[in-house]
């Protein structure tokens, strides 16, 4: 190791001299700074000033463990005297918790000395580093969660372990590798590993931070595939003094204001499915065509674009080898335009089309199944689909929704339900569930038959189509008479009572006129007593829960029920607003030994 350089390290140990940049983190899908990740950095004026080289050297001279103990110490010195909100993100070598010499109990007295608190405090530890003794790493990592401090991945698919140590040390937080953001809009693989593990972040309860964003097109497909927590030189570069709230500038671009107005499903959407394949300026030959093709035999198509990269045509290579194939077909195009060959009027749609509505283009268009579809970003060039791809597609989702989908009503189903919410708790997305329910159903059941028992069932789901179709919400089918709507905007106690109001009118078509006229009937309980019972009517049960303290969508279902219950025990077709917003605390039997 280079003696001058040991010095250095050796006199900023001493003199405390490391500085702390803070970079954000931004949610934005709820507009706010989740917090700001330390990063540290050597004097100006040294060799050691960048990071990489000021942990290299005390790796090498065996003062890692110090180097980050005073990392941390003014990270949250600076923290606290620049008073940021949210989390501060400290980034912690797993090897360095290992370490037996590593002061135990530290980065708490050091807390307690600023005036901050472990809950505000997030251990990264970065996925770079090789760990022999994974058990003795869970006991550290456990030792930090029962104190209070959450814990993170950072660098994740970067290092030695990756999905082992998610599933061993179930972190909090999972900070996804800048390789991966780097162009993902440009790479199937890397859009497929971030679906793939934004998936597995939901079923797990893991939030997940895309760090490394450094153009507008990775944050618009970040945001399309649920991963709104994120950082990067595009949002804002690590600073001594960084941003105190959220910066909407870098938001405002077109492309991303796309995003925040709207929820884009991405999986229907044509952009999905569009891959990068060859564009060649409209002006090269038929002959330079021909050799492009020569060269790859696996290429079918070109893609003919003009000088500000927008496509203007398809170019395929059956179509120049019949050409060639003519007399005199070589000496009459070699030296003209693909302009005369290709086809100058292609299918070309915007990447945010949905299928449902490029299949219908298809069907009318009665477009050759053999050909491609261009996709533009913007109107320029993106890439293509082959038709046929857009129609397995179309089928696949079609046959999964199906599967989920209640017979009787074609509506969602539990599976759907579930995810919906479980969707908006993920991502923060505040929200009013509503739970529908028919009162005295099984009596007419009974005596008007299940025909009639089914119609009534339609008529509940169509009058949520019906009231629901201008609002931005989902219906589900739980099964039998039970419905659930989640509304996304404010309309739902007004749309409620109008679906109750409609179905108090619409329900007397399906009764037969006494029973009208004394509005009930004589029927027989569960226990086979006579009663009277009134004409069917609905219970609606509201709840506006809050994300941030409801872990899954079955306590979110608990809540609705208990506000349908509600609902059911007042008289006729009632509404009720459950004013709860979180989970009932869990109740514990005493020990039956206890005095």
């Amino acid at each position: 190791m280079n003696a001058q350089l040991a010095d250095e390290l050796t006199q900023i140990l001493q003199r405390g001299t490391i500085t702390t940049v803070f970079q954000p983190i931004f949610a934005i899908d709820r507009q706010q700074i989740l917090g700001y990740e330390a990063l540290s950095r050597g004097p100006q004026d040294s060799a050691l000033s960048s990071p990489s080289s000021l942990f290299s050297c005390a790796m090498a001279a065996n003062k890692l463990s110090e180097l980050e103990l005073l990392c941390r110490e003014t990270a949250i010195k600076t923290f606290a005297l620049l008073n940021l909100s949210g989390k501060l993100f400290l980034n912690v070598s797993p090897n360095t918790l290992l370490d037996p010499d590593h002061p135990k109990g530290q980065t708490l007295s050091l807390l307690k000395k600023y005036g901050l608190g472990a809950h505000q405090v997030v251990i990264e530890l970065t996925e770079q580093d090789k760990v022999d003794d994974t058990n003795l790493l869970l006991s550290a990592v456990e030792h930090y969660r029962e104190l209070g401090f959450s814990i993170a991945i950072d660098d994740l698919g970067a290092g030695y372990s990756g999905l082992k140590q998610w599933s061993e040390i179930q972190p909090d937080i999972v900070k996804i590798d800048r390789y991966f953001i780097d162009a993902c809009d440009c790479s199937v693989v890397k859009r497929e590993f971030l679906k793939s593990i934004s998936e597995l972040a939901k079923a797990t309860n893991t939030r997940v931070i895309a760090e490394g964003i450094e153009r507008p097109e990775e944050l618009l497909l970040l945001s399309q595939l649920g991963i709104n927590n994120v950082q990067g030189f595009f949002l804002e570069k690590p600073s001594a003094q960084p941003s105190l709230q959220f910066n909407s500038h870098p938001f405002e671009d077109k492309i991303i204001t796309r995003v925040l107005e709207s929820e884009q499903d991405l999986s229907m959407s044509i952009g999905w499915l569009a891959t990068s394949q060859l564009a060649v300026s409209h002006r090269i030959t038929c002959k330079e065509a021909h050799k492009i093709f020569e060269k790859d035999k696996a290429q079918v198509s070109v893609v003919a674009v003009d000088d500000d990269n927008k496509p203007v045509g398809m170019l395929y290579k059956e179509q120049l080898t019949e050409v060639f194939a003519s007399h005199y077909g070589h000496a009459l195009f070699d030296k003209k335009a693909i302009g005369a060959v290709m086809d100058c009027q292609p299918f070309i749609v915007d990447e945010n089309e949905k299928l449902d509505s490029v299949s219908q283009q298809i069907s009318d268009s009665d477009v050759d199944i053999r050909r491609d579809i261009i996709v533009t970003r913007d109107n320029l060039y993106m890439g293509v689909v082959p038709l046929k791809h857009i129609l397995k597609h179309m089928t696949e989702e079609k046959v999964r929704n199906a599967q989920h989908a209640n017979p009787l009503t074609m509506l969602p189903g539990n599976i759907a339900i579930n995810d919906a919410i479980e969707q908006r708790i993920y991502n923060q997305l505040p929200f009013t569930l509503a739970y529908f329910d028919l009162n005295h159903f099984k009596p007419f059941n009974d005596l008007y038959g299940y025909a009639k028992g089914d119609a009534i069932i339609k008529l509940v789901a169509e009058l949520l189509r019906e009231q629901c179709h201008a609002s931005n919400c989902f219906i589900g089918h739980i099964g039998g008479d039970d419905f659930m709507v989640i509304f996304d905007d404010d309309n739902a106690l007004p749309i409620c009572q109008e679906v109750a109001k409609a179905f108090d009118l619409l329900v007397c078509d399906y009764f037969n006129a006494e029973h009208i006229k004394a509005k009930g009937y004589w029927s027989h309980d569960r226990q086979g007593r006579a009663c009277f019972t009134p004409l069917l009517s609905i219970a609606i049960g509201l709840v506006s829960p809050d994300v941030a303290h409801c872990q899954n969508a079955h306590q979110i279902a608990a809540l609705a029920a208990d506000a349908k219950k509600e609902a059911k025990s007042r008289t006729g077709s009632y509404v009720f607003e459950c004013q709860r917003t979180q989970p009932a605390a869990p109740l514990y039997r005493l020990d039956q030994y206890q005095a």
